[in-house]
């Protein structure tokens, strides 16, 4: 995190200052997602005209991202149709509930367990069919045949510099990061690489594909399925498209050393439970780990001299995360789901365990998104200055930078 001495500006002052390109970044967890949208509410009440060159997202994340990158409007104009996507949003505009659909879906894939692969049996590609949400993504992202116009349309105007989605390639097994912008360098790492593309609605849900439970999409003969499930740096598609400080929104709760220790269930783990944990490993745990790697990275290159760093650079990075555990408070909302899907989840163990991180991330329920969206504005007040300060590093009139406390 970044704490920087400052002069008195008013934060719309601040907003139209040149300075450090920001980078944003937004991780995955589904329905949590609604929590950074929050988050951006405040801001752009603070900033309605804030530039934010790079945009990065993965899983539901990639959603706000894509949408961020492709308005055609200022920052606030932008935010403000966000909130209201999200609180449009049901589980019927996300993926099919209704008796028929989901009883066929399990029908067919007991029927392929059972067949031992043989007999020409058609495969399942998920739990849930996702049909809805490429519908309504496609109406809110104003996408012109699958494409989203509104990216080149703001690379055009200088507003934007570069927008990456994340995916994972289920053909292949690597992390695949699309890119869209101007003047830019792929780059390949250890199972991860980027890619340039022209940015789809396929982009989009694939992005978002959980895994298992939505079908993956089959993007240039590969299939690909949620960004978070090989992508060990998250902070790097920013970093790598020149962002100079990063604002990165989590939706996992930093649960103390007491908290850490109780247990969340009694007796052996439902199904639920394990998921949780699968999950949060793959779209909450990741964001932490290379948060404090940049941290070390950048209290090292502080002691070198600037000509023996081989083009690596200093990244200040601020973290935001939300003061309660986002799946305790989804207990409160879980008997609003529709009959038949709240039936099967409780079939899972999700009534059985503390905090159902599980299904904090299918709960699309306007109720539980209203409230993570208060959530996510309201931590944000609650870091005003802090934020302040980090929007104004590296502008004229900021002042010297003082050491970056740990995350």
């Amino acid at each position: 995190m970044t704490t920087l001495t400052e002069t008195q500006t008013s934060p719309a002052d601040t907003a139209s200052q040149a300075g450090l390109d920001l980078g944003l970044v937004m991780g995955g967890g589904g329905a949590r997602a609604a929590y950074q949208v929050g988050f951006l509410c405040y801001l752009a009440r603070q900033y309605p005209d804030l530039r934010v060159p790079i945009v990065t997202g993965v899983s539901s994340g990639g959603i706000n991202a894509a949408h961020l990158a492709s308005h055609h409007g200022s920052f606030e104009q932008a935010v403000r149709e966000l909130v209201s996507l999200w609180q449009r949003l049901t589980v019927e505009e996300v993926f099919r509930v209704d008796a028929p659909s989901l009883t066929w879906t399990g029908v067919r894939w007991i029927f392929q367990l059972l067949s031992g692969g043989v007999g020409g049996a058609a495969r399942v590609r998920g739990l849930v069919d996702t049909t809805p949400l490429r519908t309504y993504l496609t109406e809110v992202l104003h996408a012109v045949d699958g494409e989203l116009t509104g990216i080149q349309y703001n690379l055009a105007l200088g507003r934007l510099k570069a927008v990456a989605l994340s995916t994972s390639s289920y053909t292949t097994g690597q992390s695949l990061t699309w890119i869209q912008g101007q003047d830019l360098n792929d780059w390949t790492r250890p199972q991860r690489r980027s890619q340039q593309a022209v940015l789809t609605i396929d982009h989009v849900m694939a992005s978002s594909a959980l895994p298992l439970f939505f079908p993956a999409v089959e993007i240039d003969d590969e299939y690909f399925g949620d960004g978070g499930v090989r992508l060990s740096a998250p902070l790097s598609p920013a970093i790598h498209l020149g962002a100079e400080k990063i604002l990165a929104i989590s939706t996992r709760y930093n649960r103390t050393a007491a908290e850490a220790r109780l247990p969340e269930v009694t007796g052996y783990p439902p199904p639920a439970q394990v998921l949780g944990v699968l999950l949060n490993s793959v779209f909450l745990d990741l964001l932490d780990q290379d948060a404090l790697r940049l941290e070390r990275l950048n209290d090292l290159l502080r002691k070198v001299p600037p000509e023996d760093r081989n083009d690596l650079r200093t990244v200040r990075l601020l973290v935001l995360r939300p003061s309660v555990d986002l799946g305790r408070l989804a207990n409160e909302f879980e008997p609003q789901l529709p009959k038949t899907f709240r039936f099967l989840t409780r079939g899972l163990g999700t009534r059985q365990t503390k905090s159902p991180d599980f299904l904090s991330m299918v709960l699309f329920q306007p109720d539980y998104i209203g409230r993570l969206i208060e959530l996510g504005e309201a931590d944000a007040e609650a870091r005003a200055d802090e934020i302040h300060a980090f929007i104004r590093a590296g502008t004229a009139s900021a002042e010297t930078e003082k050491p970056d406390p740990p995350i």
